[in-house]
């Protein structure tokens, strides 16, 4: 499973624990993971990983620029045919004539949809979700944006508002960019496995879309014991994860985001 978020009943807690395995890095292993690409900059090495360890990819808009520019001269090659989306899909009021021309030879799905009360990434979600049906699927794709958390402030807004309500009907929503990697722990005790070659040292705790909420926390430098955090009061950034610690737990009475600094990423090596 390419990121884990089951739960299992503590008999000490009220809550029940969720463990959490960011394993949507390693392209070498099985994933059942939908990317979709925003349309924010990002790198090779991020988008070659993630790529891989997806077995749906689509485009929001603009992002298929973003998507088929960092391709067209990589290295001094052409390697947009190595990356073929599945779908390309919003109002397209971003994307380029060239870029559409190129996707359609390729027999890219290109939907217009003119909804104005649905961004381009909540118009890719109903599409994954139409597409989860269609092929009758009883367990959800992880779904990972990339992009999403830089650039335009009220961009940067929509996706966490829209991953905070995510939560009631997705189990497993992240979101990525070249800096980090972030997702909205629900309330209740989470057990996240942390894999220090790849995250580290600063991640944080942020209150985003509550009043607040009570933390509690093991694995970090400066942990928490019954402490409110809310946007008046403490929050939690610039904590560090513990090199000798592979896991973080987190109690909360409220969701709230967790975010881990992402290291540069090393090539993958296939056989």
């Amino acid at each position: 499973m390419a990121a884990t978020a089951a739960a299992s009943a503590s008999p000490h807690s009220p809550y029940a624990i969720t463990p959490w395995e960011v394993s949507f890095l390693d392209p070498l292993r099985e994933h059942r993971n939908a990317l979709i690409i925003l349309n924010q900059p990002f790198s090779f090495a991020l988008l070659d990983r993630v790529w891989h360890a997806s077995r749906w990819h689509a485009c929001a808009d603009g992002g298929a620029n973003r998507l088929h520019d960092l391709l067209q001269n990589h290295d001094g090659k052409d390697k947009r045919h190595l990356f073929t989306p599945d779908l390309i899909k919003g109002d397209l009021d971003s994307l380029r004539d060239d870029v559409r021309a190129y996707y359609s030879s390729r027999g890219v799905r290109i939907v217009y949809d003119p909804d104005e009360y649905a961004t381009d990434l909540m118009k890719c979600i109903a599409a994954l979700v139409e597409d989860e049906r269609a092929e009758r699927h009883v367990e959800q794709n992880t779904i990972v944006l990339l992009g999403g958390l830089s650039g335009r402030l009220d961009q940067t807004v929509h996706t966490l508002s829209l991953v905070h309500k995510l939560r009631k009907s997705r189990k497993r929503t992240f979101v990525i960019t070249d800096d980090n990697v972030a997702w909205l722990l629900d309330s209740g005790e989470h057990r996240i496995q942390v894999d220090h070659t790849l995250f580290g040292p600063t991640c944080g705790l942020l209150p985003v879309g509550i009043d607040s909420t009570i933390l509690t926390t093991t694995g970090l430098r400066w942990n928490l014991t019954e402490h409110p955090s809310c946007f008046d009061g403490m929050v939690s950034t610039s904590n560090h994860l513990l090199p000798d610690e592979p896991v973080v737990t987190v109690k909360t009475t409220k969701p709230i985001w967790w975010t881990m600094e992402l290291r540069p990423l090393a090539p993958v090596t296939r056989i």
